[in-house]
């Protein structure tokens, strides 16, 4: 799957593009640890930078787990993926609860996670 695809899906209405934080892998699936970011643009065409995310996809073990925070706010709760959601303050590292808009970035680390280690979801 397609991860800007992904974040077309589950975030909309905004467009979204990657850009891979040094050299780009041949594969997502084929990467241990890799950042990128996701760009988010409306529906002109137009960078809508406070939307914009990053993430971290990185292996610990057997598991895949994912990071995903907000680029234009570093006091914006930050979301870790493994085999569930957990919402942290990006300060301390502390426990959160999900803030109002987290439901679809949730949806979206599911999709990825799932894309990257072969399981079928249904849509966001």
């Amino acid at each position: 799957m397609d991860l800007a695809k992904a974040a077309d899906l589950c975030l909309k209405p905004h467009r979204h593009a990657l850009r891979f934080s040094g050299e780009a892998p041949t594969t997502i699936g084929e990467c241990s640890d890799c950042a990128l970011l996701i760009e988010a643009r409306d529906s002109d065409g137009v960078r809508v930078m406070e939307s914009d995310l990053e993430l971290e996809i990185y292996r610990s073990g057997d598991d895949l787990n994912l990071m995903l925070s907000r680029v234009s706010d570093d006091q914006a709760p930050m979301l870790w993926h493994g085999s569930h959601p957990v919402w942290m303050h990006p300060a301390s590292g502390e426990r959160c609860e999900r803030p109002a808009d987290g439901a679809p970035l949730e949806a979206l680390c599911r999709r990825i996670r799932a894309s990257l280690v072969g399981v079928d979801l249904p849509a966001c």
